[in-house]
């Protein structure tokens, strides 16, 4: 039995310059779940991540924390772009083109009480037109490509590993999202609600046995619970 651990990235640096690195509490939280990992046994026999930085971040701090309680095994780690988060700017931006400009974004929901909460409302109605399939020549990358590389990703991890083996997947929300969505319903339908409630480092835990891919889990974020600080979704 293959057993493929999905897992968000840690924090990201919202509101900064670049999105893209993670926050000092995103390189803690990557490096507890390395150390919860190995608390509990899960020793990947190989690291998959997406190219992105809070992707290699991410896996870097799992590895550490791994380390940090004796796991000493070289592990090897493959990129892989098909774990890429879709481009959320551009899709926000097709939406609402005054957030082409970072200056007048910024100013935007600084007029709002809670400008978190202000984007992640403009947010999902971009991503509600993105999905919506009547706009798809609008997106570099369609829904329906976004949708194709995901599931192939997955196919190709699956068929990388070893008859009993055990991977660690580091992508984002999106990916997360999108697969779990098709292994319940098999299709696309419940990934707005999954991605929504996504939690930095979080797991979903897929199994590839004898009738195929298994959702087993999805957004176990236990390792942080302990913490409030700790427990973020942005």
């Amino acid at each position: 039995m293959k057993v493929l651990h999905l897992v968000r990235h840690g924090q990201a640096s919202f509101g900064k310059r670049d999105y893209d690195a993670l926050s000092d509490l995103g390189h803690e939280q990557s490096r507890l779940l390395g150390r919860a990992f190995a608390v509990r046994e899960v020793i990947p026999d190989v690291v998959i991540r997406g190219e992105l930085r809070r992707h290699r971040e991410t896996a870097e701090g799992i590895l550490a924390g791994l380390a940090d309680v004796g796991v000493q095994r070289e592990i090897p780690v493959i990129v892989d772009a098909g774990w890429d988060e879709f481009d959320f700017q551009h899709v926000v931006e097709v939406h609402k083109p005054l957030y082409k400009s970072r200056t007048l974004m910024v100013a935007d929901l600084a007029r709002s009480r809670a400008p978190k909460a202000k984007f992640q409302e403009i947010f999902e109605e971009a991503t509600t037109r993105w999905t919506g399939g009547t706009a798809d020549g609008d997106y570099h990358e369609s829904f329906p490509a976004f949708t194709g590389r995901v599931q192939a990703a997955l196919k190709a991890a699956a068929a990388r590993m070893p008859g009993r083996g055990t991977a660690v997947i580091v992508t984002s929300g999106g990916p997360i999202g999108l697969a779990t969505s098709h292994l319940l319903a098999g299709d696309a339908s419940l990934w707005g609600q999954l991605n929504r409630v996504a939690v930095n480092t979080a797991v979903t835990k897929v199994i590839n046995g004898g009738s195929g891919l298994t959702l087993a889990s999805y957004n176990d974020h236990s390792h942080v619970e302990h913490d409030r600080r700790m427990l973020t979704y942005r």
